[in-house]
């Protein structure tokens, strides 16, 4: 049988084998990159892989067989699920269902690289600006300064729909509370949805700037070595 040429080693390059400090104990867990979790020698705590690549787990029906784990079928039917409701609230609005979606796709380009839970990256960038209509209800064209309070109620209510833990919706809620601020957070999850809307919003925000000017801003903005190397190849010209 033909494997997967992502999971057949012989493809592989060196930083697909590295190491993970354990939550429990600090001790050292050495994982390849499929394998989605492994039990700590020292203290037996299971420890999950913070860098599984999930990426074919969205289209390919043999994912989960080759992976050999329940948490891609899970992830990728939430996230369908969350799409879906995210849609139900823009309704007809296709420019806001478009970014979010643009959004995602970022994300998940970024959390294959840098890590962090793979379900609190793409809840928070599906739903991130889900509050923007209901500020607009309430405060007109100041909505934008507005959404981080309106949104994480909303996103809150969906997210209690379905089987997520309390602790990843406190954690999904307060990034989306954080999006354009960044007051009081920051964790990789964060840095990711930050880095994944700023790939969106910059050819919109910065039209005409220089190359000097997207380097400066792009140094200055991001947040991760991946969401920053993605936006040099994107919008600085050699």
């Amino acid at each position: 049988m033909v494997r997967c040429p992502g999971q057949d080693q012989r493809f592989w390059k060196p930083e697909d084998i590295f190491e993970v400090q354990c939550p429990g104990c600090g001790g050292t867990v050495e994982f390849f990159k499929d394998e989605p979790k492994l039990k700590c020698r020292k203290c037996k705590q299971m420890v999950v892989n913070p860098k599984i690549d999930l990426g074919c787990a969205e289209w390919c029906q043999y994912a989960e067989q080759c992976l050999g784990v329940s948490i891609v079928k899970n992830l990728r039917v939430m996230r369908n699920k969350l799409i879906e409701e995210m849609k139900n609230v823009f309704g007809d609005d296709r420019k806001r269902i478009e970014h979010a979606l643009a959004v995602l796709d970022y994300a998940e380009q970024i959390q294959n690289v840098e890590g962090g839970e793979p379900l609190i990256v793409r809840a928070a960038a599906i739903l991130h600006d889900i509050g923007i209509q209901e500020a607009e209800r309430k405060y007109g064209s100041s909505a934008g300064k507005y959404q981080e309070i309106e949104g994480p109620p909303i996103a809150e209510e969906i997210l209690k729909r379905y089987d997520i833990s309390a602790e990843a919706i406190e954690h999904i809620c307060r990034i989306i509370a954080n999006h354009h601020s960044a007051k009081d957070i920051d964790t990789i999850e964060f840095r990711i949805l930050w880095d994944a809307d700023w790939l969106v919003n910059i050819p919109t925000e910065f039209a005409n700037a220089s190359n000097e000017k997207l380097q400066e801003i792009i140094d200055k903005t991001f947040k991760t070595d991946e969401g920053r190397r993605i936006a040099i190849d994107l919008f600085v010209k050699s």
